[in-house]
């Protein structure tokens, strides 16, 4: 019992669950650190508490280390958001954060997800191409970057049924 007790209190062992408004300003912080314009706390705040969006945080151990967002409609959802803590990365906690993450959408229904990312992101298509998601359009300019640079996103599409 001793080293599962260390290993919980050095991090050792990642838990996906539902994130709460308490998690909102841990959840702003790690989506400033890992996008050009970061969303506040109120902003997850109001999202947390909305019916139709599904919130998860990341923990290791004590620390929220990540969290994925996605809004339903019907039997759809989108992935908002997803991210992990830059000194976690590399270490496959995003690819089980997406895939509880997706086990809990197809729980309530959904049938097809889509999300939206930067085609120049090559971790997070690579993380979207293991989880089997597929390539389905593409949006000329669509992320603008805070030095003005237009970059193109990939629309991607995976069913869960």
């Amino acid at each position: 019992m001793m080293k599962w007790l260390s290993e919980w209190w050095r991090g050792g062992t990642a838990a996906v669950e539902p994130a709460t408004t308490r998690d909102a300003a841990r959840l702003a912080q790690l989506h400033g650190q890992s996008f050009a314009r970061g969303w506040g706390e109120g902003e997850f705040e109001g999202m947390i508490g909305e019916r139709n969006t599904l919130v998860h945080r990341l923990r290791l151990g004590r620390k929220t280390i990540g969290f994925a967002i996605s809004r339903i409609g019907a039997d759809e959802a989108e992935i908002l958001s997803i991210a992990v803590d830059q000194a976690h990365r590399g270490r496959g906690l995003s690819g089980t954060l997406l895939m509880t993450h997706l086990g809990h959408l197809a729980g309530r229904g959904v049938r097809t997800i889509f999300l939206e990312v930067e085609e120049n992101n090559q971790p997070a298509r690579r993380l979207y191409d293991r989880a089997g998601f597929m390539v389905v359009g593409r949006r000329e300019r669509y992320y603008k970057q805070p030095n003005g640079e237009q970059l193109n996103a990939l629309l991607m599409r995976r069913d869960l049924s």
